[in-house]
């Protein structure tokens, strides 16, 4: 069994996929407990004194002799911190008087709670039984345990308050804009205003659809976000919001396979994915008649003579085709449909989250194309509508990715392309452990 540190972390990034739990490079997390056998994480501003651990759990009974929050240290050089990507790390704080919510928050590795200041008896009697960090709302600021100033909160209810938003304005380290009418808009306007500020902006959110809003506003988002809530779903639903953010920032393994052959197939009913992002040369999407192994297809984005490009759409197969979608799950493509999800992936196994914003369904000509790797001798296939806007994504040859798909009109023999091999035994999507034959 791995040692556990008894420490409270006010910052850390993942190194690898490898640690005790997942972490997201993205996202700000305060956590109970980590693996000092795992050797893949770095943390700072450690606080420490807790003497007991209920194993398999993050709620820890302590004492602290010091205050334990999620602000920076005012002595730190910046009060930003940024995660391996360059981009400020999303931070956040729960609002709630929900034991429930509470016990959800800390296990999901969330630690810092605001409290109305005349709730200190439930932040104490909280504290003996979690680690937690509490802060304190009193008259519009936002109070460590030693009564510091750590934030300034503003309401804005119209475009004069919000213009009155300055970030010289306070001496606070952190902001948090309680938005009481438009959201969207006002957002962006923050973002923009605090770009080049120190502060860190947070918003208040009352469900997990608001929080995405202001974490992702003007791409960027707010740097934190306030969950204001009572409901136990909405402590998963952000989890399962940031577990889709870890997954985009991990890098898929792609396996080389050989074309083995080839064979028109006579008529079937394709489908073309039409996305709400366009796609690069390179990317597309991982499909497959078996699950255990997805080719990736091409996006429609290449110039040709006969057609105008359309870089947010791959035509992907036919309706019984596997296609890769977040959390690790495949969906038929025949699923698919207006404002689903899928993950977009390129040659060097990068991937990211498109929305689906359009499917269409026609009866066309379908090829067969069936390929192995040199480890396993197992066939893979795949069938394809049979033109040549269709192409699968082939291997990047060094470091040059100038080659980046063969149609399959021109798909021989011999040629190179990339499969994504994995677990083929699923249950609704799922991958589960279990024997099963696929031909």
């Amino acid at each position: 069994m791995a040692l556990l540190s008894h420490i409270c972390i006010s910052h850390f990034s993942s190194i690898a996929p490898s640690s005790s739990f997942s972490v997201s490079p993205t996202t700000f997390l305060q956590c109970s407990w980590l693996s000092t056998d795992s050797g893949n994480i770095r943390a700072t501003n450690l606080c420490s004194n807790f003497n007991s651990l209920h194993c398999g759990k993050t709620l820890l009974r302590h004492r602290r002799n010091s205050p334990c929050f999620s602000m920076p240290s005012s002595s730190s050089p910046s009060r930003t911190s940024w995660d391996e990507t360059g981009k400020r790390s999303k931070r956040v704080w729960i609002w709630t008087t929900n034991k429930q919510v509470m016990t959800a928050a800390v296990e999901r590795g969330w630690n810092t709670f605001v409290f109305p200041s005349h709730h200190r008896q439930l932040a104490q009697e909280w504290s003996s039984i979690a680690v937690i960090c509490p802060l304190f709302v009193n008259e519009g600021e936002v109070l460590d345990e030693q009564n510091k100033r750590v934030a300034t909160i503003f309401d804005v209810s119209n475009p004069e308050e919000l213009e009155g938003l300055r970030p010289e304005d306070e001496q606070a380290e952190s902001i948090v804009v309680n938005l009481l009418d438009w959201q969207v808009i006002p957002a962006e306007n923050i973002i923009a205003a605090f770009q080049r500020s120190q502060k860190t902006v947070f918003a208040i959110s009352n469900n997990t659809s608001e929080a995405q809003v202001f974490l992702e506003a003007l791409e960027h988002g707010l740097d934190g976000i306030v969950m204001k809530i009572e409901d136990v779903e909405a402590v998963l639903e952000l989890k399962a919001y940031f577990d889709r953010r870890i997954e985009e920032s991990n890098l898929l393994s792609l396996t080389e396979a050989t074309v083995t052959h080839i064979q028109v197939a006579g008529m079937g009913d394709r489908v073309c994915v039409d996305l709400c992002s366009l796609m690069r040369p390179g990317e597309g999407l991982l499909v497959g008649s078996f699950a255990r192994g997805l080719f990736l297809v091409h996006s429609e984005c290449l110039e040709s003579n006969y057609i105008a490009s359309r870089p947010f759409r791959v035509n992907a197969g036919p309706v019984h085709a596997y296609v890769a979608v977040p959390g690790n799950r495949t969906s038929y493509l025949s699923e698919l449909k207006s404002g689903k999800e899928v993950i977009v992936v390129d040659q060097q196994g990068h991937q990211r989250i498109a929305i689906v914003g359009r499917v269409k369904i026609e009866s066309r000509p379908l090829i067969l194309v069936e390929a192995k790797i040199e480890s396993d001798n197992q066939t893979i296939s795949i069938l394809l509508q049979n033109a040549e806007t269709v192409a699968l994504v082939c291997p990047p040859q060094g470091n040059t990715l100038s080659k980046t798909a063969i149609p399959v009109t021109s798909l021989k023999v011999g040629d190179e392309i990339l499969l994504r091999i994995q677990g083929g035994a699923r249950h609704t999507g799922i991958e589960i452990q279990e024997f099963i034959v696929e031909k």
